[in-house]
């Protein structure tokens, strides 16, 4: 079975409101606020029928760009090839001067998807077996004051998540409160992570985490928290601090990751099977870390749903995934996938269907097509 077309297609969502039930609009960062997302579709189809389907994130806030470099550049070379030749697909390419991974990443969801609908056989069981049927995630929140935050961090708790994520933004101190804040509401029944997306120095994170450590507040992990590039500053702050440290965006570079675990300068990588440029690569890194003694958790960049099975399929067979993935799939105001996923006790099920066992509502992606 080979390849015959490859398509991206882009498409744009809305948030739900906070104040709808698990709403998250709007989403604020220290670097934007998200009512709406632009994602990317990828469609593979083949010549006996099967299509299989990969997402990513539009890079460079350029769905044209995005869509280009899919159609341009990945799309030739894989019209022609098999199905399941994909590691060799993968490890084919190779252009010095750019970095092609995240392309590769969605492309490479769409062959595992083709590939178990052609076997007849869920994509965890080409990686070897699951190991549990649900995946407990983490819910997420973005920047809200001390006092706003409250209710959220209750209402984790009344949905059965155990961990809650929520952004950092450029007050350190407003940051501290607010851990404090939910912590105090929900009486140290959910454990925090605490996302700076690398925008504080490392005086900012010492000073973060001495200030909870000493009221008896222990972060799952501070992740991100200064620059990518910087494994000095990193193996500094491990000594400095009891609170684990994490990377996400350092993963998104290989040899960044292998620098960090050398130095044993991290507690956690937080890693994400498109930027690392596919399913094998993203267990690869995670063997890698779990191999160091270092603990792995996913990423989550509002996945659409084709991506939230991919992650699925990747964290329940892959042992070396050992905290709860992020998500925020809860968090749309539509779904593009049929039977979307729903949490339940702050989990997610695994898709026991052919492929990533999603099918793709064409009438959605039609509605949503932002090109």
């Amino acid at each position: 079975m080979s390849v015959t077309n490859v398509t991206a297609i882009p498409v744009e969502m809305g948030v739900k409101p906070l104040e709808s039930e698990l709403g998250l609009a709007p989403y604020v960062s220290n670097h934007d606020s998200v009512d709406s997302v632009t994602r990317m579709l990828v469609r593979v189809d083949s010549d006996e029928g099967v299509t299989g389907w990969g997402e990513m994130l539009v890079g460079m806030k350029s769905a044209a760009v995005t869509k280009a470099v899919i159609d341009d550049v990945i799309a030739p070379e894989l019209v022609g090839c098999e199905i399941g030749e994909i590691r060799e697909f993968v490890e084919s390419f190779y252009f010095p001067y750019v970095k092609v991974r995240p392309f590769l990443g969605a492309v490479e969801t769409a062959l595992w998807d083709a590939l178990g609908k052609k076997l007849g056989a869920p994509v965890y069981q080409l990686l070897g077996g699951k190991t549990t049927d649900k995946v407990p995630i983490a819910t997420c929140l973005g920047i809200l004051g001390p006092k706003e935050s409250r209710p959220y961090a209750r209402r984790a708790v009344e949905y059965g998540f155990s961990t809650l994520k929520t952004k950092a933004g450029p007050d350190w101190r407003e940051d501290v409160e607010r851990i404090r804040a939910m912590h105090d509401e929900v009486d140290g029944e959910l454990e925090f992570r605490l996302d700076p997306n690398q925008g504080w120095s490392f005086e900012d994170a010492v000073r973060v985490a001495t200030r909870l450590e000493e009221e008896g507040i222990l972060l799952q992990y501070l992740e991100q928290p200064v620059r990518i590039d910087t494994y000095g500053t990193y193996a500094s702050l491990r000594n400095r601090i009891r609170t684990p440290v994490a990377v996400n965006e350092d993963t998104y570079f290989p040899r960044n990751l292998q620098f960090l675990l050398r130095a044993d300068a991290i507690d956690v990588a937080v890693v994400d099977l498109v930027p690392a440029g596919g399913i094998l690569r993203v267990r690869e890194q995670a063997a890698m870390a779990a191999n160091a003694g270092v603990s792995v958790s996913h990423h989550c960049g509002f996945d659409l749903g084709v991506k939230t099975a991919a992650m699925l399929h990747t964290v329940a067979s892959t042992p070396g995934i050992n905290l709860p993935p992020d998500s925020v799939y809860y968090g749309w105001a539509d779904y593009i996938v049929e039977d979307p996923f729903e949490v339940e006790d702050g989990a997610l099920p695994v898709p026991d269907r052919p492929g990533l066992g999603v099918e793709v509502d064409e009438r959605k992606v039609e509605q949503y097509r932002c090109d």
